[in-house]
């Protein structure tokens, strides 16, 4: 017997959400369109700390999902903008979601993760 909770684990539509935002650049560059399109420099810009290969990357997986769209300017060779396409957009209340629970309780999971990287005084010292 198969219930809600258990489809959620096995269906794979659900593991492909999941997939989609747990790579580390897709939200974040879905979230920097969310305003319009922008070119490949100005998303640099926006987003700060990501290399002209993983933005492309990024990009052509998010085009290869439906998320994303590629404009290319036939008169303004070679200038090209992204754009959220309407499934892209059915993202953003989402990564928003995400966003709002990472602010409020990131500095717990940071703290939980620095305790378990800090030994433990009362634990015996391997020999």
């Amino acid at each position: 017997m198969t219930t809600d909770t258990d489809a959620f684990l096995a269906d794979c539509r659900a593991r492909l959400a999941f997939d989609l935002l747990s790579n580390t650049w897709n939200a974040v560059v879905l979230w920097a369109l969310r305003d319009g399109p922008r070119r490949p420099v100005e998303l640099r810009e926006r987003i700060g700390g990501i290399s002209s290969k993983v933005l492309t990357e990024t990009l052509r997986r998010l085009q290869f999902n439906g998320l994303v769209e590629r404009l290319a300017d036939p008169a303004a060779r070679p200038r090209v903008e992204y754009r959220l396409t309407a499934l892209g957009r059915t993202l953003l209340e989402p990564i928003d979601a995400v966003g709002a629970w990472a602010f409020e309780h990131g500095d717990e999971v940071m703290a939980a993760q620095e305790a378990a990287c800090t030994p433990d005084p009362r634990s015996p010292r391997p020999t």
